[in-house]
C-alpha cells in the first residue's frame, strides 16, 4: 500500500449509508492509497425503517442499530476516523445552524482535510438532510479559513480546504441503481422529488474504483436494516455490481490548486507532489 500520511479526504454526509452507497468505492480507492479518510455522519439515521412498522424498535433502538452498521461498514472501507454527530434524522434541515457548523468546523480544522466531499445542492433526489448537510459544509469550509472564527468553535488555528466534491449521480450509475433498487422517490410537502441525473459537462471527476468494488460492496452489506431486498441486490451480477460500485462522480466545487474542465480522475489532482526529473543533456 502506498503511503499518502499528507493527504487527507474528509467526507461530510447525512446519514449512515451514505458513504458506502454513494460514495464506497471512492473511499475504498483512497483508504487502500493510504490517504487520511475522515467520515463525519450526522445523523443515526433514526427514521430508516423498512420493516413491519409495528416492529420499529424506536429512535434510539434503530439509531444504536444503525451505528452499529456504519462502524462496520467504515471498518471494511478501510476509514479508521469515523465522527457521528448527534442530530436526529429526518430534522436536520431544522437543525440549529450554528450548532452544526460549529461541529463541522471543529472536525475540519482538526483533521485538516485537503479534500472535503459532500452531497450536491440537491441532495442526490431532493433529501432535506442531504440538501442541509450539503449547506452546512460549504459553510463549515468558509468559517473553519476565518481566522476570526474560533472561540465558539474550537481552539484550533484556521484551516483551508483545498478542494470542495458533490457527489453527482451520472446517467449511467442512474440507470445501474433503478435497476438494482427501483425508483428511489420522496415525498416532500406534497411534492415526488426524483433522482437529479447530472449531465455529462458538469461532471468534474469520474473516479474509477474497479479494483476496489468488492470492499464497497462488503460495505453495502453492513447495512442490513436498509436493505429490505438484500436478497435481490446479493443475486446481481457481478458486472451490475461493478457498475454500481466500481466508480463515482463528482461535481467538482471548488479548487484553489487546479481549473479547467478537464475531467480529472483523481480528488487530489493538483495536490501530489510532482516527481522530480533529471534532465538529461542533448
Amino acid at each position: 500500500m502506498a503511503e499518502h500520511s499528507n493527504l487527507r479526504l474528509m467526507a461530510i454526509l447525512a446519514h449512515p449509508d451514505d458513504e458506502s452507497l454513494g460514495n464506497g468505492g471512492t473511499l475504498a480507492r483512497y483508504a487502500a492509497e493510504g490517504i487520511g479518510i475522515t467520515l463525519v455522519t450526522a445523523t443515526r439515521g433514526q427514521r430508516g425503517w423498512f420493516g413491519d412498522p409495528a416492529a420499529y424498535p424506536g429512535i434510539e433502538g434503530l439509531g444504536r442499530l444503525r451505528e452499529a452498521e456504519l462502524h462496520a461498514a467504515a471498518a471494511a472501507l478501510g476509514i479508521r476516523d469515523l465522527v457521528v454527530l448527534d442530530y436526529v434524522d429526518g430534522e436536520l434541515s431544522r437543525a440549529d445552524p450554528e450548532a452544526v457548523t460549529c461541529e463541522l468546523v471543529a472536525h475540519i480544522r482538526r483533521v485538516q482535510p485537503q479534500v472535503v466531499l459532500t452531497f450536491g445542492l440537491d441532495g442526490g433526489y431532493g433529501h432535506p438532510d442531504h440538501m442541509a448537510i450539503s449547506q452546512f459544509t460549504t459553510a463549515a469550509i468558509v468559517r473553519a479559513a476565518d481566522p476570526r472564527v474560533g472561540h465558539r468553535c474550537t481552539s484550533r488555528g484556521p484551516h483551508s480546504v483545498s478542494k470542495l466534491y458533490h457527489m453527482a449521480i451520472s446517467q449511467r450509475h442512474g440507470d445501474a441503481y433503478r435497476e438494482a433498487f427501483g425508483d428511489v422517490t420522496m415525498l416532500v410537502d406534497g411534492v415526488e422529488r426524483l433522482p437529479v441525473i447530472s449531465p455529462e459537462w458538469l461532471i468534474g471527476a469520474r473516479i474509477d474504483a474497479t479494483e476496489h468494488w468488492r470492499a464497497a460492496w462488503r460495505a453495502v452489506q453492513c447495512h442490513r436494516s436498509q436493505l429490505p431486498n438484500f436478497d435481490t441486490l446479493a443475486s446481481m451480477s457481478e458486472p451490475l455490481k461493478r457498475r454500481l460500485w466500481g466508480s463515482n462522480e463528482y461535481q467538482r466545487v471548488f479548487s484553489t490548486v487546479n481549473g479547467g474542465f478537464a475531467l480529472e480522475d483523481d480528488l487530489f489532482a493538483g495536490l501530489r507532489p510532482r516527481v522530480a526529473t533529471l534532465a538529461t543533456a542533448a
